[in-house]
């Protein structure tokens, strides 16, 4: 007993200890309270297998819940040492949440999860095993997403499709947060100090050695998930235009075009008018145009105040997040 409760200690002592190397896994929460048990139950699960020659910490990042979500992790600290456990002042965003949680990790590895078991523990030794073998970043990729509805599949591949076709670095296709990354790679992304954070085009900026790992992506076990439809699209927004000027460069030609097919129309009419002299007829298609047009600056307008807005947020140099406390970490400053 006393030997099963040391390999759930992060910390450990020893020869053991030293030899064996640190994994955290990171999960950021929100109003999750009736899943932490079950996640907890499945992660110990897998990872007491890859006891003594791994360690293990799973730092849960409380991003401003209003249940019992904390009161929940604390329970499960009192016997459980690997828990460890970030608390935000107020909800930031999974994105920030994360970004706090890889601040806070300690390990070799890093693994950022969701809570609700729809990424799934059973390829962690997979993951892991392909990092022992050199693999800087393990990707793990979703090859059936049958669980989600139909709309929310059909959205993810556009969106895909869209921020590859736009971004300067492309990302894996049905590739979440879920991935393993190396110390040298969670430390290059804290060094970016961008507030505008979309971390899946962030992990693939940053380079290094990349292998992938697949899994089919399971139905939400409990609760309800915090991302509607709205908050997706959003979300799409924020990462395509965090992580490309792409589209200033596509209305910079699109307005190139159309200025030149004006003036190439306004010397027709000209040319046919003087020529003719017949009176230019077209008081329908004249609204027409004027309304297409100013359809499209509103939309060129548009796009550049998303670009203005970030240029905002970044020069406020506000904190991407801020902790409000810290549990199970005693030893640090």
């Amino acid at each position: 007993m006393e030997q099963a409760k040391q390999s759930q200690d992060p910390v450990g002592s020893g020869a053991a200890a030293a030899a064996s190397r640190l994994v955290s896994i990171v999960v950021p929460v929100l109003n999750e309270q009736a899943a932490i048990a079950p996640f907890m139950g499945q992660i110990h699960r897998v990872l007491d297998l890859l006891a003594p020659e791994h360690r293990f910490e799973v730092v849960f990042v409380n991003d401003g819940s209003t249940d019992g979500t904390e009161f929940v992790i604390r329970s499960l600290m009192i016997t459980d040492t690997t828990v460890r456990l970030v608390n935000l002042s107020r909800n930031f965003g999974k994105d920030a949440a994360l970004c706090a949680g890889l601040e806070h990790a300690r390990g070799e590895a890093v693994i950022p999860m969701d809570v609700d078991l729809q990424d799934s523990p059973d390829v962690l030794p997979e993951m892991i095993a392909k990092w022992r073998r050199g693999a800087k970043v393990v990707n793990a990729r979703r090859t059936d997403r049958s669980s989600d509805t139909w709309l929310k599949r059909t959205s993810a591949q556009l969106f895909y499709r869209a921020f590859n076709a736009l971004a300067d670095q492309s990302i894996p296709a049905d590739v979440g947060d879920y991935r393993l990354l190396d110390r040298q790679v969670v430390d290059v992304i804290l060094t970016l100090g961008e507030r505008a954070r979309f971390n899946k085009a962030l992990f693939s900026w940053v380079g290094f050695e990349t292998d992938e790992v697949t899994f089919e992506r399971a139905a939400r076990k409990t609760g309800q998930t915090a991302w509607s439809y709205w908050k997706l699209w959003n979300f799409a927004l924020d990462g395509i235009f965090s992580s490309t000027t792409k589209p200033l460069r596509i209305w910079s030609y699109l307005g190139s075009l159309i200025a030149l097919s004006a003036f190439a129309y306004a010397a027709f009419i000209f040319i046919h008018t003087l020529v003719t002299g017949a009176a230019t007829p077209g008081y329908a298609s004249t609204v027409i145009l004027i309304l297409f047009f100013g359809g499209l600056n509103l939309l060129a307008i548009g796009i550049v105040g998303e670009y203005v807005g970030r240029i905002l947020t970044e020069v406020r140099e506000r904190p991407l997040y801020i902790v409000r406390s810290v549990h199970g970490a005693e030893e640090r400053t």
